[in-house]
């Protein structure tokens, strides 16, 4: 960024300056020119040896954040070896059955200095608890850890999948979050609610800032009634959207985002710490705008929509790899995708304006327009009882399943164009420079699950588990229990299973 940086802001004096309510502007006064967003990179696979190579690898490339994948039986509560985890170990993510495990994911990273955001959401509880596990093995106090916490499982029943139990005893462990967190944990986020899978399913932008504005409520009035302070806790609220691919419609989306989270803090929640109105949000490009045809298209596509995120304001960004429609990114296209950002960051000139849309005619009507059809689709949430009541009734999953539909049906009848896809196609060869899944990694992480249950104490994991599933009978915080229990190496599936016992699963 030049040393000449322009402050100056010169947009609608109506609507208030940059990180002023409604923070439409941007939720801090000076925006990138005074320091740019964080620049994360979402990685994980095949197991934590690989997987902390990549880490390392990113940071030395100029990552400021890392972002952690976690594979489908991490995801849904399962060990690795659990018969339902075979075929899927270390495939989307990485495998964290245990403390041991994180020990390794987590070897040489500075957790004192490195900001780490974890994307789970059923296991979220119990990946935070392996965390603060290891950070304390490094030295290193909750309260010195910085990040995010995706923890949004209302997303899960309405577009993603990967719930375990049902909707109140899974808001009952989100809260416990947010009040653990308050007390042990002041920079950490505590929740990334999330539009990103939201968007992914197939939802237009209006519906997904508005599901995710929903769910959002229903986090918040949680909370307020198991007797949290909003303007404690709302601080530490994060959110989490998709950039896609119509530029002036992402931008607007971003900014309509936050001016709608402060109204709804301030009306809706009685807030008065303007800390806690801000809808301060991380990014990630469209993984669904992705194509396996002529996959350095997405170069382009990623670049568009990092862009996008960049003018809407975003506090922090992951941009996709361009082959990530084929496999896991190489590490040649995890570099590629970092230097988008960087390339941005510090050649474009973007950084050195606050909110340089502002006044733009288009770009004003268009965050007008977004805000009123959002506003629509949760007041019809509303009528419905709210988002909790709105998901068992299907409503936000009908909502997109129609969007969804529609928009396939204008690319099947080629009003929908996909450069590559159904136009400008070309005879391609199959690719060869993919990253592949090593299959003894899988061995290597039910041989140290192994050597976990072997040297473990199984009186120190007994007493432990007992304790947890007492305290979910009751009505108290269950996380110092789960704290409690992964330091005792108490693996995730069983943890999970003493949840399962007194939760029940949701069908």
């Amino acid at each position: 960024m030049s040393s000449d940086k322009k402050k100056n802001f010169f947009g609608p004096q109506s609507q208030g300056q940059p990180g002023e309510y409604p923070f439409t502007h941007g939720v801090y006064p000076n925006m990138y020119t005074g320091r740019l967003w964080t620049m994360r990179q979402y990685a994980g696979f095949s197991s934590a040896e690989e997987s902390n190579k990549r880490y390392h690898y990113l940071l030395e490339q100029g990552v400021m954040g890392l972002s952690i994948a976690f594979d489908l039986p991490t995801q849904t509560g399962y060990d690795s070896d659990h018969t339902l985890a075979e075929g899927e170990v270390g495939k989307v993510g990485v495998p964290v059955s245990s403390l041991a495990d994180m020990e390794v994911l987590m070897k040489g990273i500075p957790l004192d200095k490195v900001s780490i955001s974890m994307t789970i959401n059923s296991t979220a509880s119990i990946l935070l608890a392996f965390l603060i596990a290891v950070a304390e093995k490094q030295g290193v106090t909750p309260s010195q850890l910085r990040g995010t916490i995706q923890n949004d499982i209302l997303k899960e029943y309405i577009a993603r999948g990967t719930y375990i139990y049902p909707p109140k005893p899974s808001m009952r462990i989100v809260t416990d979050i947010f009040e653990y967190c308050g007390k042990n944990l002041p920079n950490w986020n505590t929740i990334s609610i999330s539009g990103y899978h939201i968007r992914e399913a197939g939802s237009t932008a209006a519906q997904e800032l508005a599901f995710t504005l929903a769910n959002g409520i229903a986090y918040v009035q949680s909370a307020v009634d198991s007797g949290m302070n909003v303007n404690a806790f709302g601080k530490r609220l994060s959110f989490f959207f998709n950039s896609h691919n119509n530029f002036f419609e992402e931008v607007a989306k971003f900014r309509a985002a936050r001016r709608m989270w402060a109204e709804i803090m301030k009306e809706r929640f009685a807030a008065t710490d303007p800390k806690a109105m801000m809808c301060r949000f991380h990014t990630q490009t469209a993984g669904s705008t992705l194509t396996a045809q002529q996959i350095d298209n997405n170069v382009v596509r990623t670049t568009l929509q990092a862009t996008a995120a960049v003018l809407g304001g975003t506090q922090s960004l992951h941009t996709n790899g361009r082959d990530e429609a084929l496999s896991l990114p190489t590490e040649e296209s995890a570099r590629l995708a970092l230097r988008t950002q960087q390339v941005i960051a510090y050649e474009s000139g973007i950084p050195n304006a606050i909110d340089p849309l502002a006044g733009s005619y288009y770009v004003e009507s268009l965050t007008d327009e977004i805000e009123k059809h959002a506003t629509e689709l949760i007041n019809k949430i509303d009528t419905l009882g709210g988002a909790v009541s709105a998901i068992e009734q299907e409503f936000q999953q009908n909502e997109i399943a129609n969007s969804a539909y529609e928009f396939q049906k204008g690319l099947d009848a080629g009003d929908n164009i996909v450069v590559g896809v159904n136009k400008f196609t070309v005879d391609e060869k199959e690719r060869e420079d993919l990253q592949n899944i090593d299959p003894k990694a899988v061995q290597s992480q039910l041989q140290r699950l192994k050597i976990t249950h072997q040297s473990r104490d199984e009186n120190d994991v007994g007493n432990a588990l007992s304790s947890l599933e007492s305290a979910a009978k009751g009505d108290g915080n269950i996380m110092p229990h789960i704290v409690h229990a992964v330091k005792q190496y108490a693996t995730l599936g069983e943890i999970s299973d003493i949840l399962r016992s007194e939760f029940g699963e949701h069908q």
